[in-house]
């Protein structure tokens, strides 16, 4: 069975949180939250600059993503060259666009391959508010050996994460089939997490939070987790996505139109 992806996207400290928002909203004034909404979630019926902070997507500017890639270690040509070749793989429809700097602190997306910490990335525009002397985006252990399944697997949902895109396995209708006393207790014993940390990562509704999504759930979506039948409350699993499938490219292409004389 396909090992179960956990990325934990990356979120600057609260403290940067506001800040974060404003420079979110500044990049792409699409990501202002809808008050209205925002209000109806609310017990107390008030909006706060924190709430609404919390409340803001992070996408890029709609008329194209034009961002530099740098390694952060040693890293061979052909490896490089395949990592970026994932990246770009969005680029099917979307007037997206990742290209190769040799000036590592320069970049403003840095990848680290020797740390063991796993698989993540900051989301969206917070990527340019991270120090230059710190990676963005975490691909541990990937090398040429590593098989071109996981390339798509994996690299291919960092980078969705890197572009903006929320995990697709905490829409509202998935999450309500997870059983959260066996899910807690699954990935406490396979991933060390606490019980809050699976709270926010599998149990927590986008709707509830930042939902910029796609229009409807997708199970089988490069950003959904691949959730065990045994995780479920009817015994059904949740098959998630080991590539970018047609409903992630037309929701690229919404988020970043191609030129009409560029698009397919």
């Amino acid at each position: 069975m396909t090992e179960i992806l956990t990325c934990t996207p990356k979120s600057l400290p609260d403290a940067m949180r506001i800040a974060a928002a404003d420079h979110a909203i500044a990049v792409n004034p699409l990501n202002r939250p809808q008050v209205e909404r925002a209000a109806g979630l609310l017990p107390a019926g008030t909006v706060n600059r924190e709430f609404l902070a919390i409340m803001t997507a992070k996408r890029w500017k709609t008329n194209g993503v034009r961002l530099t890639v740098g390694f952060m270690e040693p890293t061979p040509t052909d490896l490089r060259d395949r990592l970026l070749a994932h990246m770009n793989a969005w680029s099917k429809t979307a007037n997206v666009q990742f290209t190769w700097t040799a000036q590592a602190n320069d970049a403003q997306v840095r990848i680290l391959r020797g740390n063991m910490d796993g698989y993540w990335s900051y989301v969206g525009t917070d990527v340019l508010l991270i120090d230059k002397a710190q990676p963005t985006m975490n691909l541990q252990g990937f090398t040429m050996q590593t098989p071109e399944s996981e390339f798509h697997r994996v690299v291919r949902h960092e980078t969705g994460h890197t572009l903006g895109f929320p995990h697709e396995h905490m829409r509202g209708d998935l999450v309500a089939l997870i059983n959260p006393d066996k899910a807690i207790a699954y990935f406490e014993a396979t991933q060390g997490w606490s019980e809050e940390q699976v709270r926010q990562q599998v149990l927590t509704p986008i709707e509830d939070s930042s939902l910029l999504g796609t229009p409807r759930s997708d199970s089988n979506s490069i950003m959904c987790y691949q959730i065990p039948g045994a995780l479920t409350k009817d015994g059904q699993p949740i098959p998630g996505g080991l590539d970018i499938d047609e409903i992630d490219y037309q929701f690229a292409a919404t988020c970043y139109p191609k030129p009409a004389h560029l698009a397919a």
